[in-house]
């Protein structure tokens, strides 16, 4: 990880290399499996890699709010098995019909349609089972931890984004309405991230919460933001999926919108904006401002 996140440095390959031993673990095995199929197609959904960003997030939030990595392991594995369900759920040719996803082809492509639509199913309700039964956390850790991702993954957030996704294509849609649609479907699931592990340290800290929450709100932003310039500037090769995309489907960007210059510098002032909300804490908040940095600065 530390190749492909500069500055991030230990702590990444660390949470890493956590999160991975995680979701070998949690994620079913074909051969015990009544489903294998299934498991397979599970598996290779959410082993192929990726930035993990919203993991991190949850173990630097963990670690700033007090918290152990032990503690973080559960939320940080259904944090990513949440987006990995929407990333092969918004493949689908019902939604985005794209044929590569993290450098290798999508799930439906690798298997087929439905088993892909059960697969992001499964990994669904998986992420809801880690949070209600795994890990050592009081039961109002996990009641909180279930409500944080539950509404952040719903209506009033990714799917909702999602559905108003689809809804504008083909529709030029004002700034305020882009950065709305892009709260919902990408920034409240990394807010939450930052929530869950701050919930799983259980160390309640109100001025923190609300530090750790404005932080996120400012980053998803920035980080839809970077999406947007990526798919305009970088080759299919390098970003790991269709390149372009978004053009070709009708949707609304920000660099079409207000500019591709205009577009780097509202992801810097989001940038800036976020790391101001954890200036207070010092180098134990190190993770989570070079988290803030990479974002804006990834190449893919």
């Amino acid at each position: 990880m530390a190749s492909d996140k500069p500055g991030l440095g230990p702590f990444a390959d660390d949470t890493r290399a956590r999160l991975e031993q995680a979701l070998l673990i949690y994620l079913p095995q074909p051969a015990d499996s009544d489903a294998p199929r299934l498991a397979e197609a599970m598996r290779y959904a959410a082993l192929a890699g990726g930035k993990r960003i919203r993991p991190l997030l949850v173990y630097a939030a963990c670690q700033l709010s007090g918290g152990t990595p032990e503690q973080a392991d559960v939320p940080a594995t259904a944090v990513e098995l949440i987006h990995t369900y929407s990333l092969v759920h918004d493949d689908l040719p019902a939604m985005d019909d794209d044929d590569l996803r993290r450098g290798q082809p999508t799930c439906h492509r690798a298997f087929d349609e439905a088993t892909a639509i059960l697969a992001g199913d499964t990994l669904l309700t998986l992420a809801f089972e880690l949070l209600g039964g795994a890990g050592d956390y009081p039961a109002a850790t996990r009641a909180g931890m279930v409500r944080t991702l539950a509404g952040a993954a719903g209506a009033a957030g990714m799917a909702g984004g999602q559905m108003q996704d689809m809804e504008a294509e083909g529709r030029l849609q004002q700034v305020s309405a882009l950065e709305r649609m892009h709260y919902l479907k990408t920034g409240r699931l990394i807010t939450a991230s930052l929530h869950l592990g701050y919930l799983a340290a259980n160390r309640p800290d109100p001025a923190l919460e609300r530090a750790l929450l404005a932080f996120g709100d400012a980053i998803g932003l920035a980080f839809q933001i970077q999406d947007d310039i990526l798919d305009v500037t970088v080759d299919t090769a390098h970003l790991g999926k269709p390149s372009g995309s978004d053009e070709k489907q009708g949707k609304s960007t920000f660099p079409a919108l207000i500019g591709l210059e205009a577009s780097r510098e509202r992801a810097q002032t989001l940038c800036q904006q976020a790391r101001e909300h954890l200036q207070s804490h010092g180098e134990a908040a190190r993770p989570l401002l070079d988290l803030a940095d990479y974002i804006v600065r990834r190449g893919h």
